[in-house]
């Protein structure tokens, strides 16, 4: 059997919620907020475009508010067959909420996209990648499947550990050294397959702009990046064996891919990557059930990394 290759888009519609999300309760700039409306009209039809043209269905997390605000245009991504996926309401930091309030945002999110899809959400991204002890938790009271936000590895589906099966002390230098030397201990798997986030496969950090965003580039030439994704996919191949399978999960925001020369990058990446024997595109629900099938094998990180 040849090597099998699950690639997968992931579009994050921030929309103007990422703008609103200030975090303070500061007002938004409202340039920031022309941002986000662009990402919510141009960037989505210019992304749509991109995927019609390649057969591409992708998975499109949408924050609630993105959902509200702008149906028309979240209508345009279910008519053309792709999945919709969780990505909280107003994008909030995951990190910054009490458990109740991310419980809050969760029954929200869900509520507000099943009623516009007609069907319970699967998967879930976290706003920014930003997690919480809470958050597989919630996840499996939810009902839901999939997440896209943890890291334990990069290019396999996994079962994905719960912070609250194990343990960790983090270093606290106010008491003694004896307090945090103790190993973490061992991982153990929850209910909810993860596919992987990768930060060196997401178009946000060297391609947007953010004067507050320190992380952020906005002014990085699209070749070099063109260059850093195909050396992703080229030592993964390589490594793959010739009966194996792998992943390859992408993140983009229509704000940011929805521009020119970034749609080009785009084009140049996906004919190239279909060059390869074995490619196939897929939602992330998709590969989910090739995981849950057998069909694909994936990995475990249960009892360690």
């Amino acid at each position: 059997m040849p090597k099998r290759v699950l690639c997968s888009y992931g579009v994050d519609v921030d929309a103007v919620s990422g703008w609103i999300n200030t975090r303070t309760g500061a007002p938004a700039n409202p340039t920031d907020v022309s941002r986000g409306v662009f990402g919510a009209t141009i960037g989505i039809d210019r992304l749509l475009t991109l995927f019609s043209k390649y057969a591409i269905k992708a998975t499109w997390f949408a924050p609630a508010h993105s959902v509200e605000s702008f149906p028309s245009q979240m209508r345009k991504i279910i008519d053309a067959g792709h999945e919709l996926g969780l990505h909280g309401y107003t994008h909030e930091f995951v990190s910054t909420l009490s458990e109740e309030q991310q419980r809050d945002v969760l029954r929200k999110s869900i509520e507000v996209l099943q009623n516009f899809t007609g069907k319970k959400p699967r998967g879930w991204t976290a706003p920014a990648w930003s997690t919480s002890r809470e958050t597989v938790a919630l996840l499996e009271e939810f009902g839901i499947e999939y997440d896209h936000s943890f890291m334990h590895h990069d290019s396999q589906p996994y079962y994905l550990p719960s912070p609250h099966l194990s343990t960790h002390v983090e270093t606290d230098v106010s008491k003694p050294a004896s307090h945090w030397m103790s190993p973490m201990s061992a991982l153990k798997a929850s209910a909810v397959i993860e596919i992987p986030a990768n930060w060196h496969l997401d178009d946000w950090p060297p391609f947007q702009l953010s004067l507050s965003q320190a992380s952020t580039h906005g002014y990085i030439d699209t070749a070099t990046i063109e260059r850093l994704w195909k050396e992703q996919f080229e030592f993964l191949y390589r490594e793959c064996p010739e009966d194996g399978s792998f992943i390859f999960p992408i993140s983009v925001h229509p704000q940011v891919s929805g521009k020119p020369q970034v749609v080009l990058l785009h084009e140049r990446f996906i004919e190239w990557i279909n060059t390869h024997e074995g490619v196939e595109w897929w939602t992330m629900e998709g590969i989910v059930d090739e995981f849950k099938s057998g069909r694909l094998k994936g990995v475990s990180v249960e009892g360690g990394v």
